[in-house]
């Protein structure tokens, strides 16, 4: 065999050698980012049917059905986390959700809704918030536009758990 033709088996071998390498290291971020996931409890929010004691396992992470009401602030319901490029993170990359994660600023400038923890993910390495991006990315994508946010005063068109001052009844809550 030429040296040319060596040298090709070498490049073409070393390269598949590489791209399982990086398979097996995807793998590995995208398990630490399921872990992580899971263990920041995003499920609790953003499936529906969770909080009617239901999740649907077929549209994991696909947006929630119900939407929390905080007072003054309006009513927002747990977007779509997968993939889908209508109606999900299909369209943000890994940086952008690594960001909104950490700092509660999506791709637009909106903020988060106060809601949503991101002040503790904050507090994740680089890494760990990178593989929960990673993660989300790779789920399969689910077609679920979620209603809201609703300003205050705004007809809400989703079931709502209110959030009341202590010492309030849901009645008298403004």
């Amino acid at each position: 065999m030429s040296r040319t033709g060596n040298w090709l088996l070498i490049t073409m071998a070393l390269a598949t050698g590489l791209t399982a390498s990086m398979a097996r290291a995807d793998d590995a971020q995208i398990a630490r980012g399921k872990y992580l996931a899971q263990f920041g409890g995003c499920n609790d929010c953003h499936t529906p049917g969770y909080f009617f004691g239901k999740p649907d396992a077929e549209r994991y992470l696909g947006g929630s059905d119900v939407g929390f009401e905080i007072p003054g602030l309006g009513v927002f319901v747990a977007p779509n986390l997968t993939p889908d490029k209508e109606t999900g993170l299909g369209k943000w990359t890994t940086e952008q959700i690594v960001t909104a994660l950490q700092t509660g600023q999506t791709p637009e400038g909106r903020t988060l809704a106060p809601i949503m923890p991101w002040p503790a993910f904050a507090k994740l390495t680089k890494d760990d918030a990178t593989a929960i991006a990673v993660f989300l990315q790779s789920l399969k994508p689910v077609s679920h536009k979620v209603p809201g946010p609703f300003k205050p005063g705004e007809k809400v068109t989703s079931f709502m758990m209110r959030i009341v001052p202590p010492g309030e009844t849901a009645a008298k809550a403004p």
